[in-house]
């Protein structure tokens, strides 16, 4: 029987553990989602990339697996975050590497052909965090999660950094030749106070800096220490500019917020196309035993593709235009009535309220309210919930069983539900 936990229409295969999503990228027309994957088992560990492709965000296509760990080499524990570049026609993967301890990972290199399906990891390290014996500043327990980008005419990277004892920072390389990697310090650190009332962590992780609606935009995974244990505690943006410094670049925020109000989004990554940004992230487990996800045999799921946006500072999450083509026939519902669907959208143009019944129990999963100028919308697909509704952008998990029913509670006149298929 199939698992009705399971979101069908979003990026994860049929098995296995997932976590963040790696090398976004569009070639010849297909969109290529890559994203961290233990195929042999619902825990983390021995990373590999996995891989998905569409030609339209709507359908997904499993693709083999990409990177994976080389017995011996310098990526023997992992193939862990990074990104894909267009490297002279050559679509190429820019990731850490982690030989058998993260406070060792090092940026490696694979080179992809041009439907990105057969790949060739390089065996040397382009960067290890530090070159000639000088240490990139600030001296960093851990360093990783490159991303790429240009800036007038130059391609550069960044780097999360931080360690048990912080602070957090992000790391700025110079890198026009993938092969020679230039250390230019520091982008920002934790000394800046935007940063710091915005983003507390010990480790920024997964950075991705882009330009959008005539700003920069930074964005951290805030990755904490607390009590003796590491704490996966959410995503931050921060919006500023970008400036010369020295030989290097500096961001300077001037604001800020939390990307996503959920308790599980974690490590996004954004695909920055010519019109348009794009951010899939990805939605942790939560609430599940890890015998109750033994016996499920699957962790982990990428959020839809989101379109961002800047609204007088605030960073705004939307579902990616294409979504729409996953709405089917319009289901009948009325109010309390519960019903069972796989995949459903709801469009509310006044307060709704969505429920989940299991065992005779309702758990309220969403509630929200939409306008007729700007209806709120909620993404149901298994376990995943992803509601939009003005400024909000928020990911939960819900996790119905055979058994379980779903009902809306709203004025039927003015919110309107979708089979998604």
């Amino acid at each position: 029987m199939l698992d009705p936990a399971f979101p069908r229409l979003h990026v994860r295969p049929p098995s296995g553990w997932l976590n963040d999503p790696n090398g976004l990228c569009r070639v010849d027309g297909t969109y290529h989602v890559f994203f961290q994957h233990n195929p042999v088992s619902v825990q983390h560990g021995a990373i590999c990339w996995g891989h998905m492709s569409s030609p339209d965000l709507l359908r997904w296509t499993e693709e083999p697996l990409a990177l994976q760990p080389r017995p011996g080499a310098i990526d023997a524990a992992g193939c862990w975050s990074g990104c894909v570049v267009d490297d002279d026609g050559v679509p190429t993967a820019v990731y850490t590497a982690v030989p058998d301890d993260p406070t060792r990972a090092v940026v490696a290199l694979a080179r992809g052909d041009r439907r990105l399906r057969r790949w060739e990891q390089e065996p040397e390290a382009v960067s290890t965090g530090a070159l000639d014996g000088t240490p990139a500043e600030p001296a960093a327990e851990q360093v990783r999660d490159p991303f790429l980008f240009v800036h007038d005419g130059h391609r550069y990277a960044v780097q999360g950094a931080g360690g048990r004892d912080g602070p957090p920072a992000v790391l700025l390389w110079g890198c026009d030749d993938l092969h020679r990697w230039e250390p230019l310090g520091t982008l920002l650190d934790s000394r800046d106070p935007v940063a710091r009332r915005v983003a507390p962590a010990e480790i920024w992780e997964c950075p991705n800096l882009f330009r959008l609606g005539g700003s920069w935009v930074l964005l951290v995974s805030l990755w904490r220490w607390v009590d003796g244990h590491d704490v996966l505690s959410g995503v931050r943006y921060l919006v500023g500019g970008l400036e010369s410094a020295g030989a290097g670049l500096r961001f300077t925020p001037v604001s800020g917020g939390t990307l996503d109000t959920g308790p599980v989004l974690y490590a996004p990554q954004v695909l920055v196309e010519p019109h348009r940004v794009l951010l899939w992230g990805w939605a942790r487990e939560l609430e599940r035993t890890a015998e109750q996800v033994r016996a499920a045999g699957w962790a982990g799921v990428l959020t839809s593709p989101r379109e961002l946006e800047l609204v007088d500072g605030v960073l705004v999450s939307r579902p990616a235009a294409e979504l729409t083509g996953l709405r089917q026939e319009l289901l009948p519902w009325t109010r309390a009535v519960p019903f069972r669907e796989p995949a459903f959208e709801v469009v509310a143009r006044a307060a709704v309220r969505l429920v989940l019944r299991t065992g005779g129990v309702d758990r309220t999963v969403v509630e929200v309210t939409g306008t007729a100028a700007a209806p709120a919308r909620v993404l149901v697909d298994g376990s995943l919930v992803e509601t939009f509704a003005g400024r909000l952008c928020r990911t939960d998990r819900a996790y119905p069983d055979a058994a379980s029913s779903w009902l809306v509670l709203g004025d039927p006149s003015r919110v309107v539900l979708y089979r998604s298929a």
